[in-house]
């Protein structure tokens, strides 16, 4: 499976910014898709998830009524829209894909799949 995520870039606060992830390559459908950032010196946590499928969407508090995961499954993109970002939003944000069945994970270990990550600057 690939996964090439696009879109990132520098906003301003308050502003709104959409990422994009290409998925390609899969013989077998993945449950889940996740986006997950990694700010500057601390580690990589959960943004949200999707259930390829059924497009069940799980979120973290910290984003919560600010973010909108969806996926066009005809394009097998998945999207990440983003509104009244703040300077700690910055990071770099990846797209990754749970193969396993069940749930939406928020773990980062139970997503087989990465794409290289794509910045996300929030500043005046």
């Amino acid at each position: 499976v690939q996964l090439q995520a696009s879109g990132g870039g520098l906003v301003q606060p308050g502003g709104s910014l959409r990422l994009s992830c290409i998925v390609s390559g899969y013989t077998s459908t993945p449950y889940a898709l996740g986006w997950f950032r990694q700010a500057p010196g601390k580690e990589r946590e959960f943004v949200g998830g999707i259930a390829w499928t059924g497009g069940f969407t799980k979120y973290a508090d910290s984003v919560k009524g600010r973010i909108t995961i969806s996926r066009d499954t005809a394009k097998s993109t998945l999207y990440l829209q983003m509104d009244d970002l703040k300077p700690e939003d910055t990071a770099v944000y990846y797209c990754a894909a749970q193969m396993r069945w069940g749930r939406v994970e928020v773990k980062e270990y139970l997503y087989e799949h990465w794409g290289k990550g794509t910045l996300v600057t929030v500043s005046s």
